[in-house]
């Protein structure tokens, strides 16, 4: 199986397993059966499907019969309907097979016939559905990358680092949460670009590439609706998704945004990040997202970190702490002071914020040594290793506090 072909199965699958949830299907017995479909695609599907306007009449033979319906060279000339239609047989199949059939006489007995896929795209209905305010934030998006994304639980359990079985548990518990739920209600955006956020945060592991795959996502999103706050997230991931390539050294560890090697940074992502943003604000419907994203974009622009529009910067800030009052904001505000009105005021603007904060000692600690008070900086810096939530981080840290007792013991 090709990677233009697993690309193409992931975007169909959430279109079609719409249409199973609107046949009437249940959300979890359709996505079980979806997935089922994909398995059986990455089985038989040739190399490069050629799609086209009819199923392959070999796939419906497939369909009636329950037989492999193609050879790896014969060409798929409907891949949605393809699916759509396997989805459906197997979920039939279930159905027949389960002790509840009589309760669902009238949906196994009216099967439709095999044929092109309806045009809806209910795309935006399984984002809001996966994002229900009902699940935990783990599950989901656990469930958005399974219904909407097309991963395999197994892709997800690697992805986030987990025993497959314990993701597959989760996944389950977070179907049998939303199958009630009415496949029409209106949804929340913001709780779907936290999910789609949450996916980004978690970058890269393993076979799967998080934050490469919330792009494409948040994308499919934009696709699917007309919303400035859509349109910053996706403008903010291009922004940050742009530098991934500086981020670490060869030997993993950590490079800071004011030692990164700017010329390798993806300009083509950034130029195209700054016009989704610069289009979204026009619209002047401000949200966090475009306005972290603004931050991004003047970090981005700056041809090296001396010449950064810090001033900029904290204006942006502002803007972003008055719509989230977030103490994390604060603490990154802080920075910015620091770096626009010098170290003490960054240091009079941490002060108001609680010293409990995750990255509060290293923030301190750095703008300590802005300030030229080395031993109070490497003392905070060793303490702030010892808080750092991730070993590239705590090592960053020590390194720091290394760095500046060998300044200080000369």
């Amino acid at each position: 199986m090709t990677r233009i072909n697993e690309a193409l199965l992931r975007s169909l699958t959430p279109s079609v397993l719409g249409i199973l949830v609107r046949r009437g299907a249940d959300f979890a017995a359709a996505e079980d059966a979806v997935q089922d479909a994909l398995v059986e695609a990455l089985r038989v599907w040739p190399a490069d499907p050629s799609p086209s306007s009819e199923l392959h009449p070999r796939a419906l033979n497939f369909v009636r019969a329950g037989e492999t319906p193609l050879s790896r060279e014969d060409p798929i000339r409907d891949p949605k309907g393809w699916l759509v239609t396997v989805a459906w047989r197997k979920f039939l199949d279930a159905t027949r097979a389960d002790a509840a059939r009589r309760r669902r006489e009238d949906l196994v007995d009216e099967e439709p016939p095999p044929g092109p896929a309806p045009a809806v795209d209910d795309t935006l209905q399984l984002y809001f559905l996966c994002a229900h305010p009902s699940l935990t934030p783990s599950s989901a998006v656990a469930l958005t990358l399974r219904a909407v994304g097309g991963l395999t639980t197994r892709q997800i359990a690697h992805a986030y680092l987990v025993p497959e079985a314990t993701m597959a548990q989760r996944i389950s518990r977070a179907k049998r949460t939303v199958s009630g739920v009415r496949f029409d209600q209106p949804g929340d955006v913001a709780t779907v670009l936290r999910v789609l956020y949450l996916v980004f945060n978690e970058g890269y592991s393993g076979e799967v590439d998080l934050a490469a795959e919330a792009i494409r996502l948040t994308r499919q999103l934009a696709a699917a609706i007309d919303h400035p706050e859509v349109a910053g997230l996706l403008a903010l991931m291009l922004l940050h998704h742009a530098r991934r390539a500086t981020r670490t050294a060869p030997d993993g560890s950590l490079v800071p945004l004011a030692e990164q090697d700017r010329g390798r940074w993806d300009t083509e992502a950034i130029a195209e990040g700054v016009e989704i943003l610069q289009a979204a604000l026009a619209r002047d419907r401000l949200g966090e997202y475009q306005a972290q994203a603004a931050i991004a974009a003047l970090h981005a622009d700056a041809p090296t970190a001396e010449e950064t529009d810090w001033v900029q910067i904290v204006e942006w800030y502002d803007e972003l702490a008055r719509l989230t009052d977030s103490p994390v904001v604060r603490l990154n505000r802080a920075v910015a002071v620091g770096e626009a009105d010098g170290p003490r005021a960054g240091l009079a603007a941490l002060a108001s914020l609680n010293d409990t904060l995750p990255r509060h000692t290293a923030v301190a600690a750095y703008l300590h040594e802005r300030d030229g008070d080395l031993t109070t900086a490497a003392r905070l810096y060793a303490e702030a290793a010892h808080k750092a939530p991730n070993l590239a981080e705590r090592d960053y840290l020590t390194r720091q506090a290394a760095r500046l007792n060998a300044r200080l013991s000369r």
